[in-house]
């Protein structure tokens, strides 16, 4: 099997944190009880000062966490470490920028693109390499441009967009980055000229515009177009409500786009509308609490909208907030900002708060310092805790509500006999009755009738257990079963719905890779023994098994032996022959991946693991149908040996695992939807965890009991709360 290995976390800053400042103390400030619910505690914090003044500066989240901010009337180039509140000076670009863009591109590479009238073309363009810190050109680019857009296309290609050449005038040409080839194209031409407009991804791949103005100093635009990336052709739809520029464009969860605030003509205007990709339409919202121009705009793992900063057309400039909730179409104040800023940047933080820095705060002046907007609940919170440390345990959630964690690895790696039960409505632990072997590495499947069965797993590093057992919450004891026909861990474990029988299949037997199994065995509840039944065309370990609504069970990926160690391959169980055929390969090889069905089981997701090159971000669906799969978009963040469970929004949450070079255990989780076809930050948990269990409760929050990372196993407990 492949050796997993980490190199250290970012050690290309070790010098760097030697040397910076410390972080200032979070002074948070109290949300004004004049014009905030008093429901809302969220609240503002300094987040340090950078190194240089900015404004139409960028702020890129990178896959690290930490937030790459750059030029705002500046060459110079800085990091932020939201952990600890540092900041460190990095190499400069090439060229002084501002009223650029910045664009995340797949490879986790940052593609900066135009600002100032100064900038040539030939220099127009330059990439950011988070791994060794460096910038390299991109040249191609047609013209200078500034005030333009830049938008990443599903296909991993950078769509540059209108924006002013240098001479005022707006352009309504558009270019293509593609970073398979590090070249330029050029693209279909809008059907008008903008400058100072907004570009926002939909959920079907193409790319909404709206506003902007036709030169430096010339009309304000209501039209808005859209951008076919399969035949590079733009179609008008419908015009807004108002005429915008210096607006902010927000892709709510819904899939609608929030436009909000902007010049609508000479002044600014506090309207925001709703465009409906279906219908093309628009829908006046709720007024903003001020005209607002120049601000940021921000969507938070709450599915709400932060709008802070900017300016009501003239000065004093801004230091209030607002929220937008598309439950009620409502905006409403928030905490206020330290300082007053407009032409700030903005940056959505892995644990949901919102970075916002540099900017205007008032005529004549620039500022470094930056803020940090914790909102009032962040998507994760602590529970009670396990009371002691263990990892690669089982979490199972029962059919009274409680959940049930059982065995896993302590702290010294000895595996662990006891259990215990959560109650999500008393928040707490209790003690029940411990299993009857010590086991880490094992699967506990819920059974029809409400026991739980715990099937295999390790008792140490050289010892496969095949010894079996159940559990029953009326009397809180565990009987011993049958022994599985072959000791196995890593294996799978699925409930037949029909027979309520259960499927183990794979996994391993020994520490060497050709102890890798093909073998499956079925479990019958009525006897409590277990069976041979047909093995996998594959043997396989770490894969992955859904039960589909026709009653088979789809298993895919894997790791092995030989040519084909890590397998794309998938195949289906029919529990009515017993017998496996094969169905079509994934796109990419994996193993340690997740899997969870959609909605009524017509679909499946796959995500993550380890593919032949390290640990994953791409997301493949399966159509049970058809039994073929398509390629999805790809997560925020690699991950190999994520846990996921489908929420009762219907999206699917993603969490942790381990990100592999540089990125090391995660803390951070992220959601998918698939109507969307997009991934959305989830927050962060109080702790880097893998090896964690995880449970659906009653309320539809989310548990992660226990696990593992840096400090060896864990008792900690977080809680998850889904947005609506």
């Amino acid at each position: 099997m492949t050796r997993i290995r980490f190199h250290g976390l970012l050690a290309a800053f070790a010098l760097a944190s030697a040397t910076a400042c410390a972080p200032e103390a979070p002074s948070f400030i109290d949300p004004p009880s004049t014009s905030t619910s008093r429901l809302d505690a969220s609240s503002w914090g300094s987040a340090g000062t950078m190194a240089s003044v900015r404004v139409d500066a960028t702020a890129t989240l990178l896959r690290s966490g930490y937030v790459l901010v750059a030029g705002g009337g500046t060459s110079a180039v800085e990091l932020h470490d939201p952990r600890t509140g540092r900041w460190f000076s990095l190499g400069a670009m090439a060229t002084s920028r501002q009223r650029h863009t910045a664009t995340l591109l797949a490879s986790g590479k940052v593609l900066v693109v135009g600002g100032g009238t100064s900038v040539l073309a030939s220099a127009g363009a330059e990439l950011f390499d988070p791994d060794t810190n460096s910038w390299s050109a991109a040249t191609g680019l047609d013209l200078p441009r500034s005030q333009h857009t830049a938008t990443l296309l599903p296909d991993g290609r950078v769509l540059v967009v209108g924006g002013d050449s240098g001479f005022g005038n707006a352009l309504s040409s558009a270019m293509l980055y593609s970073p398979a080839t590090h070249s330029w194209s050029v693209t279909g031409r809008m059907s008008a000229a903008r400058l100072g407009h907004a570009a926002t991804l939909l959920p079907d791949g193409q790319v909404l515009v709206t506003g902007g103005r036709d030169s430096a100093n010339g009309n304000v635009l209501a039209t808005a177009e859209r951008y076919n990336p399969a035949t590079g052709e733009w179609t008008a739809v419908g015009r807004m409500v108002t005429q915008r520029t210096g607006h902010t464009a927000t892709l709510l969860l819904s899939g609608q786009v929030l436009v909000a605030g902007g010049f609508a003509g000479s002044l600014a205007t506090n309207t925001s509308e709703l465009f409906d990709p279906g219908t093309g339409t628009w829908t006046p919202q709720g007024l903003l609490p001020s005209q607002s121009v120049f601000h940021t705009a921000t969507l938070l793992p709450s599915g709400q909208v932060l709008v802070a900063g900017g300016s009501t057309g003239g000065q004093p400039y801004l230091d209030s907030a607002a929220l937008y909730t598309p439950a009620t179409g409502v905006w409403t104040a928030t905490a206020m900002m330290s300082s007053r800023r407009i032409s700030h940047a903005a940056a959505l933080l892995p644990s949901g708060e919102v970075l916002v820095l540099g900017g205007v705060p008032q005529a004549g002046s620039l500022i470094a310092t930056a803020e940090r907007y914790r909102p009032s609940a962040l998507p994760w919170s602590t529970a009670a805790s396990l009371g002691s440390a263990r990892s690669q345990l089982s979490a199972t959630r029962l059919n009274t509500g409680d959940v049930l964690v059982a065995g896993g690895a302590s702290s010294s790696g000895a595996a662990l006999v006891s259990a215990v039960l959560y109650d999500e409505a008393k928040n707490s632990w209790q003690d029940t009755g411990s299993l009857r072997t010590a086991r880490f590495l094992h699967s506990a499947t819920l059974l029809s009738d409400g026991r739980v069965l715990v099937s295999g797993g390790q008792r140490d590093a050289s010892t496969w257990l095949s010894a079996t057992e159940v559990y029953a919450p009326a009397t809180g004891a565990w009987t011993q079963v049958g022994d599985l026909g072959t000791g196995r861990a890593r294996h799978t474990a699925t409930l037949l719905p029909g027979s309520g029988q259960v499927l183990v299949a794979g996994g391993a037997s020994g520490a060497s890779t050709t102890s890798t199994l093909a073998s499956a065995e079925l479990f019958n509840p009525a006897t409590g023994t277990w069976s041979p039944t047909s093995s996998m065309g594959h043997a396989r370990t770490y894969h992955a098994a859904v039960p589909l609504p026709s009653g088979e069970v789809l298993v895919m990926g894997g790791s092995s032996t030989g040519a084909d160690a890590i397998t794309a391959s998938a195949e289906l169980f029919n529990p009515a022959t017993g017998t496996w055929r094969p169905t079509a390969s994934m796109a990419v090889a994996r193993y340690g991946h997740i899997a969870v069905p959609l909605g009524n089981g017509s679909q499946v997701l796959v995500a993550g693991g380890w593919g032949v090159d390290g640990p994953l971000r791409s997301a493949e669906l399966y159509d049970v149908a058809s039994g073929t799969w398509k390629t999805v978009a790809s997560m925020n963040m690699p991950r190999y040996l994520p846990h996921a469970t489908a929420l009762s929004t219907g999206r699917v949450l993603v969490v942790t695992g381990e990100g592999g070079s540089g990125l090391g255990v995660l803390d951070s989780a992220e959601v998918y939807d698939v109507a969307m076809n997009a991934w959305t930050l989830a927050g962060v948990q109080s702790t880097r965890n893998t090896h964690h269990g995880l449970a659906l409760l009653p309320s539809g929050r989310v548990l992660v009991a226990g696990g593992s990372g840096s400090g060896g196993a864990r008792s900690a407990v977080d809680v998850y709360t889904p947005a609506p």
